[in-house]
């Protein structure tokens, strides 16, 4: 009871006592005529109401029942329309008991309070805020007189200080290319407006600052209220976290008329542009030193966009680069089949009617096939034509040096006989033993060990891995090209399904952070965001429908040879197996499908879409690659893709689940792998994982290891070799540096390994003294230089989902093609005609070897 008794007493006194001034300029003395708060309250008069002058800064006191009224008038006109931005401060406000001030227009009210407070805990006591003017930009706006009221009031039973200003904005409208430099904080935003002019239907808004402050950039249509604190930015329109710099492209149809208004505000923390939880600390307002961090210097330009005109011709110009490719293409194959008709007629190549198809020999005198007098290391013998006696060494025919792919002729070939004579169609030279055809239904255990004979000797040839029956191995290759198609269906509609969500919900949302652009170059279309992104991927589907035709037309021709029974088609060359270049050609077009569906929205969700056909180009790639001096022993299609599958799987945990226990346990499994595909290889699938694993292993150091003096496959031991210490290398890597992109280290894991086998192929091809055509080494050449070119704009970056918005658009660059496409748009063209190019290596690559024997083509 005494101590409400001293509360009241207290109050009284106060009351009483205190005499409150009527506010005036900060200059000028006490008006004449002002009364004490209590006299006004005891004669019941309004507010104090006083005439206000812009540009001229008030102070005063209020407490609990005090309130002043600030009237501004000014002149509002069309020609040079203007906002007015209020500034206050008081430095005895507390949260408890704050200072209202509110702000009365013609069709609005405009209230806040000090301290303000950010987020209900960081307070600040000063306050700067823009009017909205009222149809400033509208046609037709006559000038008028407007009037603004500047209330403030305080609910504290002791007076409190206050200081106000207002001033006219006369660079409020902003310009076409000119540069805007201002202040912002947390409790002082800034907004201006713009319109474009009527020669513009697209501009970027771009803002930068020297300072990482996080910070707002929201563009937003021309009404009241604009929203422009951090708790309401994000209500209407379109905005971006960014610490640096940022940017956001505008089309007329966006806003109505093309006006806008460009908002800046920075946030209370850091949190929302760098993912970090910050510890909370309530700002002291009389602490200059925390107001002065978070005040952030911004520059702001409005610039025009590209025309239309230009973007027609970059989108033309794009499509017409892979189009010169079908030209160059077909130009090409018109030339070759010119060739061989001019040599048909000259009497070069023996007509079609000779011979069932135009360019295989058919002289009687010519050999077929070879018996050689140095020893083959127990090569099989396929030929059905070379059981009797035969030559003692004849060297295989060579093509003419005009004709790279052309049949072997004589130097004077004997006249064409008055009747066509022609070979029988042999019979199949791939079924000459049951033991190698795995999926008859007669699996005896002689199978198993003539297997055993002929694929663990120590030097093989293509023959020895050439014996099951042909119509069945294509066969079992085509199932990965209709098994592909099936599988990209599946997994490409509920892609298109997601990414369209995403782009309507930014649409619909304005939340650009959704979607991790380079918004310094993103040209819009329609609904996309990034068009150029988007579009940018043509260039993988064009060249993989062109590596399609490619490979059906050599398909197409040598089912020809096949049926007019034409023995080097049959017996000769690398066993020709298209399957697998079918389903190179469909991963390529589908990388440039889900490619494109990824840059609809790229971010964290998604990032697979990307890359999940990279692993399989890769891995079909290794595959075909092995095929081609293996037919027998490759993987089927199932198990391919299941392999292939499970590496997906594992880099979208690597990615979600980047632990260093997820690491831990990769490295383990990687490096387990690793050794399963080295016995798989180098035994050339001769080997079983039991129980007896372990003693066998013992054997193999006992002989190989320490009573040998080299090992007994000699060049895969030294390929395995390099290979194991580069993947063990890769293992190491990744468990010590363990990358935050998971999903590019596997990416890398199988391109490191892709060529490291292809190099190896290279060098064990000449060093078996092979050939390899000039076309072909050219096209190594090609593809060096564009991979090359490829890779540099790769490792630039533009954009990184693994951080934040903000932290992403640090890495936005500007266009650098036609105004149009940026780094990684040529990255999508460069690596586009790099696949396309390697997979023309692939398929020429034996191409010398048409016309030799297969029990002389070694293994390797």
């Amino acid at each position: 009871m005494a101590t409400f008794v001293v509360l009241v007493v207290g109050i009284l006194t106060a009351t009483f006592t205190a005499e409150a001034t009527v506010p005036g300029p900060v200059s000028g003395d006490v008006p004449a005529g002002a009364r004490s708060i209590r006299v006004r309250r005891q004669t019941g008069e309004l507010p104090q109401e006083i005439n206000a002058e812009f540009g001229q800064p008030y102070q005063g006191l209020v407490f609990n029942g005090s309130e002043v009224i600030y009237r501004y008038t000014y002149v509002q006109n069309e020609s040079s329309p203007r906002a007015i931005r209020v500034e206050v401060e008081s430095q005895g406000a507390k949260e408890d008991f704050p200072l209202l001030f509110v702000v009365r227009q013609q069709r609005g009210i405009l209230s806040w309070q000090v301290p303000l407070m950010i987020r209900g805990i960081y307070g600040y006591d000063k306050v700067s805020r823009t009017l909205c003017p009222m149809d400033h930009l509208q046609v037709g706006v006559k000038d008028e007189q407007e009037t603004v009221y500047l209330e403030v009031s305080a609910a504290s039973p002791t007076p409190l200080n206050y200081r106000v200003n207002a001033t006219i904005l006369t660079d409020f409208i902003l310009s076409t290319g000119q540069p805007r430099n201002f202040l912002v904080s947390p409790s002082q935003p800034q907004y201006y407006a713009y319109k474009m002019p009527a020669d513009l239907d697209m501009v970027v808004v771009k803002v930068s600052s020297p300072t990482n402050l996080c910070a707002v950039f929201s563009l937003q249509p021309i009404k009241c209220p604009v929203y422009d604190l951090d708790r309401n930015i994000e209500f209407v329109g379109i905005y971006q976290t960014f610490m640096r710099k940022a940017a956001i492209t505008v089309q007329r149809s966006y806003f109505p008329n093309g006006e806008f208004y460009v908002v800046v505000v920075v946030k209370a923390t850091d949190s929302d542009c760098t993912g970090e939880m910050e510890t909370i600390q309530p700002a002291n307002p009389t602490s200059e030193a925390y107001k002065m961090r978070r005040v952030k210097e911004v520059n702001l330009v409005v610039g025009p966009a590209i025309t239309d005109s230009q973007y027609v011709t970059a989108v033309f110009v794009g499509i017409l680069v892979f189009v010169l490719f079908y030209v160059i293409t077909f130009m090409v194959l018109f030339i070759q089949w010119i060739r061989q008709r001019n040599a048909e007629l000259e009497g070069l190549a023996p007509r079609p009617e000779e011979q069932g198809y135009a360019g295989i020999a058919t002289n009687a005198e010519a050999p077929i096939n070879t018996q050689r007098t140095e020893p083959n290391y127990g090569a099989t013998a396929t030929d059905p034509y070379t059981m009797g006696d035969q030559p003692s060494e004849v060297k295989p025919a060579v093509p003419p040096t005009d004709q790279p792919n052309g049949p072997p002729v004589q130097p004077n070939p004997p006249p064409r006989p008055a009747q066509p004579k022609s070979y029988p169609k042999p019979p199949m030279v791939h079924t000459l033993s049951d033991s190698s055809m795995e999926d008859d239904v007669d699996m005896l255990d002689d199978a198993d060990e003539d297997k055993d004979i002929y694929r663990t000797k120590t030097f093989l040839y293509v023959a020895d891995l050439a014996r099951k029956d042909h119509r069945h191995l294509s066969q079992k290759y085509n199932l990965y090209s209709w098994n592909l198609l099936t599988i990209s269906v599946f997994y490409a509609l509920p892609v298109i399904q997601l990414v369209i969500t995403y782009q309507k919900m930014l649409n619909t949302t304005g939340n650009e952070d959704i979607c991790y652009y380079n918004f310094f170059c993103a040209q819009p279309a329609g609904d996309l965001t990034a068009f150029n992104n988007v579009y940018s991927n043509i260039g993988y589907i064009m060249l993989g429908v062109l590596i399609l035709i490619l490979v059906y037309r050599r398909d197409y021709l040598h089912q020809r040879k096949v049926d007019a029974g034409d023995r080097y088609a049959i017996d000769y060359g690398i066993p020709k197996h298209f399957g697998l270049f079918y389903a190179i050609g469909i991963a390529l077009v589908m990388e440039g499908v889900m490619s494109g569906c990824y840059h609809v929205c790229p971010n964290y969700s998604n990032f697979q879409f990307d890359t999940s056909f990279m692993y399989i180009i890769g891995g079909l790639g290794m595959l075909k690659l092995y095929q081609t001096r293996h037919p027998d022993i490759n993987a089927n299609a199932y198990a391919a893709y299941a392999s292939l599958a499970i590496v997906i799987f594992v880099a979208v945990i690597g990615v979600v689940f980047g632990t260093p226990y997820f690491w831990g346990i990769f490295t383990i499994v990687y490096v387990l792998a690793i050794l399963a595909l080295t016995a798989q290889v180098y035994y050339m699938g001769r080997w079983r994982l039991d129980m007896g694993i372990f003693h066998r292993m013992y054997l193999l150091v006992r002989t190989d290891c320490l009573q040998c003096s080299k090992p007994m496959y000699w060049d895969r031991f030294v390929l395995l070799l390099v290979g194991n210490i580069i993947n063990w290398s890769l293992a190491l890597f990744g468990a010590v540096a363990q990358p935050d992109d998971f999903a590019s280290f596997m990416l890398a894991i199988f391109i490191i390994n892709f060529l490291l086998y292809f190099v190896f192929y290279i060098v064990m091809k000449l060093r078996s003294g092979e050939r390899i055509l000039w076309v072909t080494v050219g096209l190594i050449i090609i593809t060096l230089i564009c991979w090359t070119l490829a890779l540099s704009f790769f490792f630039k970056g533009v954009t990184t989902w693994e951080k934040t918005p903000a932290q992403s658009r640090l890495d936005n660059k500007n266009c650098v093609l036609m105004g149009f496409y940026d780094d990684h748009d040529i990255w999508h063209f460069m690596s586009a005609i790099s696949m396309f190019c390697s997979f023309l290596v692939l398929l020429m690559l034996d191409d010398d070897l048409d016309y030799t024997p297969r029990d002389k083509i070694p293994v390797f």
